[in-house]
């Protein structure tokens, strides 16, 4: 009797999956959340049913490498991440993934396992693999381009409170805020917080993403996208819209640039107006509250980062002088110091992405903590100058 081989049957293609009809081919964006096991099998069964010519994940190069090199950590080079003012963008990555992860191990799943699962799909099916997210060093810089110093410390708040607080969540909750097409993403949290930056965080990035995802090649394609990226995707990928202008660093306006070398030159012009005023003394007394407020905060900024006391030391001293110089920022070298202190080792960058989930390994890894450093010691010498500024100008002209 001859025995009769069934073949499997073709999955159903899943309900989070919207289908576009785009000059002959069709485009499947599959609406996932970031930290759902469902998600990972929703990709498996629109990949198996569709057989893509392309496969589009929601990563730029930077995270793609994250997720694929687990020995990337061990080459960070945070002397260089200070030189190159990138202590904010990566503290602020890392807190994000610090929620995204922490939110996972409730779950019992790997962050962006969709997105790995849509990587080894491509290379197992030798479809064409398309990193569609614009870089998101370029997407943090835009965000914080567009926002004034009070919008700026409102958001870090926001993203350091993140660090403390993560509520219960289970995974019929994930799956719920997926199918109702809510911002699923820690980027997605901050534009809901933040309107103001919604364009950069959002908008620009669903323009990015649409094009990427219509210029892949093959009659099929699929694309495994954050739920919340859905909507503005389906509105932008019939238009043919020119990537350039958002792939741009953004240029410093004019008032920033202005405040930023205006402030120490007016607070110069004071010290020595208050000299012909009031005398010596009354200048002393102005140059004094301009060390010790300046110095002090910056210092308390070190502290709260749990900075060596060298570094703290630092701080107070750094800070008077650099909030004069605009080249240099008070957070650059007590950051440096604590550097040169403490070095991290490869076992602090091996163990970072986990320790990371934590308040206490947050605050704890080498690494981590330098960043802090950075800046919570910029950010008290912001203050400084501002509460010290404002006292000398109202006893200069007074």
């Amino acid at each position: 009797m001859t025995k009769i081989e069934r073949s499997k049957p073709t999955p159903e293609i899943p309900s989070c999956v919207k289908k576009v009809e785009l000059e002959g081919r069709q485009i499947y964006l599959v609406a996932t959340a970031h930290v759902s096991k469902q998600s990972v099998q929703d990709v498996r069964d629109t990949v198996d049913a569709v057989n893509p010519d392309s496969i589009c994940v929601e990563l730029c190069d930077s995270r793609y490498r994250n997720i694929m090199d687990h020995e990337q950590w061990k080459r960070t080079n945070i002397f260089k991440i200070i030189r190159e003012k990138k202590a904010m963008l990566l503290l602020s990555s890392l807190i994000m993934s610090s929620f995204q992860r922490r939110i996972a191990q409730q779950l019992g799943v790997t962050p962006g396992a969709e997105m790995v699962e849509g990587i080894r799909l491509a290379e197992k099916r030798q479809a064409a693999l398309v990193l569609a997210d614009r870089d998101i060093q370029i997407t943090l810089r835009r965000t914080w381009g567009n926002l004034g110093f009070w919008s700026k410390l409102n958001m870090m708040g926001h993203l350091m409170m993140s660090l403390f607080f993560v509520g219960k969540i289970d995974a019929e909750t994930v799956e719920e805020i997926k199918q109702e097409e809510q911002l699923a993403d820690v980027l997605g949290m901050m534009a809901k917080e933040f309107p103001t930056v919604k364009g950069t965080l959002i908008d620009e990035r669903d323009v990015y993403l649409s094009q990427k995802i219509r210029s892949a090649e093959g009659k099929t394609v699929v694309a495994i996208l954050g739920a919340g990226h859905v909507p503005g995707i389906l509105k932008e990928i019939q238009k043919d819209t020119q990537l350039g202008p958002l792939e741009q660093q953004p240029k410093p306006s004019f008032w920033p640039q202005l405040l930023k070398w205006g402030i120490p030159a007016a607070i110069v012009g004071l010290l020595v107006y208050g000299f012909f005023k009031g005398g010596a003394q009354h200048s002393m007394e102005s140059v004094a509250i301009w060390v010790l407020v300046n110095g002090t905060f910056s210092a308390l900024g070190a502290l709260l980062a749990l900075a060596h006391p060298l570094t703290i030391l630092t701080a107070f001293v750094a800070a008077p002088l650099t909030s004069l110089n605009p080249m240099i920022a008070a957070g650059w070298v007590s950051g440096l110091v604590q550097a040169v202190l403490k070095k991290p080792t490869v076992e602090d960058l091996e163990n970072l992405s986990e320790e990371i989930t934590t308040v206490k390994g947050f605050w704890t890894n080498p690494v981590s903590r330098i960043l802090l450093v950075v800046v919570l010691s910029n950010l008290g010498s912001t203050l400084g100058t501002i509460i010290g500024g404002s006292w000398i100008v109202g006893r200069s002209l007074g």
